[in-house]
């Protein structure tokens, strides 16, 4: 009874969590576009102002409005995000599914790359990769895409290898099943939970790993209000007395990463009740 009451609430909380996100979402997308140009304009009679009424999160030394810029940043980190996190769970999902039910060799060539990318230091590998590519948006997407593939495929492989001693994967194999089709029917809805939670946690790592990338020079054109390029124009100007430059677009980085962060931890848990301390 006491587990059953746990079981509701934390279907409750982690509704509530799904919720608020997609609202946060909505309104992220929606004041994006509403306030269209405006933190592309400059007013030179509204330079270096502090948080005020009229420019809540102030404005920047060309006189822009650092909200409509900080709303832009964090739209741009959510689609980049989204993404390179979708590209590299669906990497996770073939190779972890390949590994487990193609062979010996097929394990071996995927367990070495996996223990090679782990072995690197994660921000040389977003560096390298996302140098290789030109840089840019595409960089980014493909650097972070890269690079955040092999602790799911650990995940879902080691999933994988349990169920293949399972009775009716068993009983396939004997009907004269191939491995693909055991793969598509009968193991990847096992591991589409885990697909989902890992998808949900690489998100909150995809930005900010993304906007680490801008930051440090290698992603995102300085002239696309990335998160990371707002931070990395703030640094000329703190000594200057210009906090908000980095606080504001700092805050909403981390407002953004931890909400879905614990999205993430909520899903996990009431899929996957094992994972979550009683």
């Amino acid at each position: 009874m006491i587990h059953a009451l746990k079981l509701h609430d934390r279907r409750s909380r982690t509704i509530a969590i799904i919720i608020g996100c997609l609202i946060f979402f909505s309104i992220v997308f929606i004041s994006a576009w509403l306030y269209g140009s405006q933190g592309e304009v400059t007013n030179l009679g509204s330079r270096k102002l502090s948080p005020s009424f009229p420019h809540p999160f102030g404005t920047d030394w060309l006189g822009r409005d650092m909200l409509a810029r900080t709303l832009k940043g964090i739209r741009i980190s959510l689609g980049v995000g989204l993404s390179a996190a979708t590209c590299s769970s669906v990497i996770a999902l073939i190779f972890g599914l390949a590994a487990a039910t193609m062979g010996k060799t097929v394990d071996s060539i995927i367990t070495w790359l996996v223990d090679i990318f782990i072995a690197t230091p994660h921000l040389v590998l977003l560096i390298l990769i996302s140098f290789a590519c030109g840089g840019g948006a595409k960089g980014v997407l493909i650097a972070v895409a890269a690079s955040h593939w092999p602790a799911l495929t650990r995940v879902i492989r080691a999933e994988v290898m349990q169920l293949r001693s399972a009775e009716y994967i068993q009983m396939s194999k004997q009907l004269g099943k191939s491995p693909f089709f055991i793969a598509k029917h009968h193991m990847l809805p096992h591991v589409a939970p885990q697909f989902m939670v890992g998808l949900l946690l690489l998100f909150p790592h995809a930005i900010l790993h993304a906007a680490a990338l801008t930051f440090l020079g290698f992603g995102m054109s300085p002239h696309t209000p990335a998160i990371g390029v707002l931070l990395a124009e703030s640094m000329r100007y703190l000594s200057m007395g210009m906090w908000w430059l980095a606080v504001t677009p700092g805050i909403a980085l981390v407002i953004t990463v931890k909400a879905f962060d614990i999205l993430g931890t909520n899903v996990r848990a009431l899929l996957d009740p094992r994972t979550c301390r009683e």
